[in-house]
């Protein structure tokens, strides 16, 4: 299953590295500005244009869902490899900061756990509508 979406998800990624890497150029930047948030935007896009056309097969449609389920470990192990130390020392923002954004995460973590809508990768959620797909056998 994971294997299925995964030249979509390649794809957009390259294109998105890319594009991040020139517009950390334009911005005078010898680094790549939001390469990878750019790439998960046009894998969205993509891949729901695709849902609406009828030409995204299921079994691609659940690559892509695993693969976005662990798309957060991927993004915290390559903020983990970054110079935190560099980043403190340049001033009290980048703490500040840090800090700020560990505390809205936590505080996000009740209301996401209230949503209604459980995503498994076990067919829980229709992708396309977010309806459960067996609703007879699953409890509202």
């Amino acid at each position: 299953m994971a294997i299925y979406g995964t030249a979509i998800l390649s794809g957009c990624l390259l294109a998105g590295i890319l594009l991040g890497r020139l517009l950390g150029m334009t911005m005078g930047i010898d680094k790549n500005v939001g390469g990878v948030g750019i790439a998960m935007l046009m894998l969205i896009f993509i891949t729901d244009g695709m849902q609406k056309r009828g030409t995204l097969p299921p079994k691609s449609q659940d690559g892509i869902l695993f693969w976005s389920l662990i798309y957060i470990p991927i993004v915290v192990a390559m903020a983990a490899s970054q110079n935190v130390v560099a980043a403190i020392s340049g001033g009290p923002l980048a703490a500040v900061t840090a800090i700020l954004v560990v505390l809205v995460s936590f505080a996000m973590v009740p209301l996401l756990n209230r949503a209604d809508t459980e995503v498994t990768l076990d067919g829980g959620v229709d992708i396309n509508d977010g309806t459960p797909k067996d609703s007879e056998n699953r409890e509202h």
